[in-house]
């Protein structure tokens, strides 16, 4: 009998989003149970050695980091999302930290008071999605026609800018056909719709107002 998996996740964290997509993706079964980041429990403490989410509960034991959770769930749950040969293989885990990289651009478009910061972080998105680009082939996902864990890390990447591009134009896109094709199909695929709570934008637009930065006075200015 496989062991009960609870994926311990906070609302707005991309990371837990990877790991909600390849469960998805792959039908297994878990409980999800979110947590307030900013009042972590003690017995979520007790768990996660840097007090981070995702924490993914396998029965009686406890694996934390998004990326060794989904090695975990695609080496152990059908059908495999990595590709089989190893230089691919090795190849798409790289994209991942890619991925991880523009998380954390992403995190300072969101986060950041100073203009120059933005902007460069906005830049720095630019010049990953740009060289994305040329790597990818005819789609509709990363690899092509088959969904694989790249796809399920770029994903929360791309969500945001849904709620980014009511704000302003940043442009991040711009001239990359392929790229914007990529983040579509993302954008409308079971897994990826079903891995947030229904009200994700209007939470995820209430969060970048608390942290009254950048992008939270383009908001209120146009409002």
């Amino acid at each position: 009998m496989p062991e009960r998996l609870t994926l311990i996740s906070f609302d707005l964290c991309p990371y837990v989003q990877r790991s909600a997509i390849v469960l998805k993706e792959k039908d297994v079964p878990y409980e999800r149970v979110d947590i307030d980041l900013t009042d972590k429990p003690d017995w979520f403490l007790a768990i996660s050695p840097r007090g981070k989410v995702p924490v993914l509960k396998v029965g009686e034991h406890v694996l934390f980091e998004s990326s060794p959770i989904v090695e975990y769930l695609d080496e152990t749950y059908p059908p495999r999302l990595h590709p089989e040969d190893p230089v691919r293989r090795a190849r798409h885990r790289a994209w991942m930290e890619i991925g991880s990289a523009a998380l954390a651009d992403i995190w300072t478009l969101e986060t950041t008071p100073e203009r120059a910061a933005f902007d460069r972080a906005a830049a720095a998105l630019r010049q990953k999605f740009t060289r994305i680009e040329d790597e990818l082939g005819d789609g509709p996902y990363f690899a092509g026609e088959s969904f694989s864990v790249v796809d399920a890390v770029f994903a929360p990447a791309f969500r945001y800018f849904d709620v980014f591009d009511k704000i302003t134009d940043l442009g991040i896109f711009d001239g990359l056909p392929k790229v914007q094709k990529w983040r579509a199909a993302l954008a409308g695929r079971p897994s990826v719709k079903t891995a947030v709570v229904a009200d994700y934008n209007d939470r995820l637009r209430r969060f970048l107002h608390n942290q009254d930065g950048v992008l939270a006075r383009m908001d209120r200015a146009a409002a």
